[in-house]
């Protein structure tokens, strides 16, 4: 249940007339978030309005603005519900003997470890298949021994030069193994993790977050892709690739024509 549809469901159980007074601090608790989400939709629709001389304009985009840049929780689901898992790799460390990483494989790095453990933990609870970005795919085998892992691997050209598939190129390797039937249990980077379940549900898999399941979040400072080295760059990384593929769902919806 992703952080809207929460605090609509914890107003109407306040409804009942008599409920236990820890449900009932919950509840208080889930008002006050509302209360705080609908104040900063107010400032900034205000804010908005008066920037761009235009409320009607002003109504239509702060709900992109608010959700991207303020909403990073992704829609979760429980355990029970999950047909297999799609793992996201995060960042990574330059080749340990040196080269070209357009020649050599970066090597995987620590967040991609803490990223195959998280799976481990999963897998201890629901055994499901797994598709995973090579870079997590490498310790699920090596650490872990773990069976039915698909792993997502760089596309290598005839004369040897790797091409690393994006978020979106990842979602779609998944399509072309095993289709979209199924709901997907979506693992990633926790600032990474809500734009990979966009990602993968963009591709047409049903896809969310396990709930109670805690993703990652300590950066690498070494790693070989300088926007994940440190949480201030990666959010603006990550907005920037939000808003790029708003960008283009809104001009399509708009012109679906051209």
């Amino acid at each position: 249940m992703d952080r809207r549809r929460f605090f609509t469901a914890a107003a109407a159980t306040t409804a009942a007339a008599s409920i236990p007074l820890l449900t009932a601090g919950t509840a208080q608790a889930a008002f006050s978030d509302t209360a705080q989400e609908q104040k900063l939709t107010r400032l900034m629709l205000d804010a908005l309005s008066r920037e761009l001389d235009d409320p009607g304009t002003a109504a239509v985009v702060e709900p992109y603005i608010q959700d991207i840049g303020f909403n990073w929780q992704p829609p979760v689901t429980g355990l029970e519900n999950i047909d297999y898992i799609v793992a996201y790799a995060f960042g990574n460390r330059a080749p340990a003997g040196g080269g070209d990483p357009s020649k050599v494989l970066y090597e995987p790095g620590p967040v991609n470890e803490a990223l195959a453990d998280t799976i481990a933990a999963v897998r201890e609870q629901k055994d499901v298949p797994v598709f995973a970005q090579w870079e997590i795919a490498r310790f699920l085998e090596s650490k872990y021994g773990m069976d039915r892992v698909a792993s997502i691997e760089p596309v290598i050209g005839a004369d040897g030069t790797i091409t690393y598939l994006s978020t979106d190129g990842v979602a779609a390797q998944v399509v072309a193994l095993r289709g979209t039937s199924g709901t997907a249990g979506v693992v990633g980077f926790r600032d990474h993790v809500k734009r990979c379940v966009q990602t993968t549900c963009d591709r047409g898999m049903d896809a969310f977050a396990p709930a109670g399941v805690q993703m990652p979040g300590e950066y690498d400072t070494r790693s070989g892709q300088p926007w994940t080295r440190r949480r201030d760059l990666y959010l603006l990384h990550d907005m920037y690739a939000q808003f790029a593929v708003l960008r283009q769902k809104a001009i399509t919806a708009a012109y679906p024509n051209g």
